[in-house]
């Protein structure tokens, strides 16, 4: 997944735009990421790569593995996660 892509595939919200917020306002919990353009609060899917972002973010100050996976399966995964009906929470 490059920078320009969609992590928050709802809201289309790229990992650069979620990166720099994450670098700007240095949010406590991943949940707040959803103060950026609502990411993380539509279908749930993106929840689990917020989480791994705000994390890698805070500790190293930059994306190590969070964004590893191609854009064509992170969406070919979603699919499939919306069929089984299952949804990630931001419990932070």
């Amino acid at each position: 997944m490059g920078p320009d892509d969609p992590v928050c595939l709802c809201f289309r919200v790229s990992c650069r735009k979620i990166t720099n917020f994450i670098l700007r306002e240095r949010p406590p919990r991943a949940s707040l990421i959803s103060e950026c353009l609502s990411a993380g609060t539509g279908c749930g899917w993106c929840i689990p790569t917020l989480r791994r972002l705000h994390a890698e973010l805070l500790a190293y100050g930059e994306v190590r593995e969070a964004s590893a996976i191609p854009p064509a399966q992170y969406e070919a995964l979603r699919r499939a996660y919306l069929r089984s009906g299952r949804r990630h929470r931001h419990d932070d």
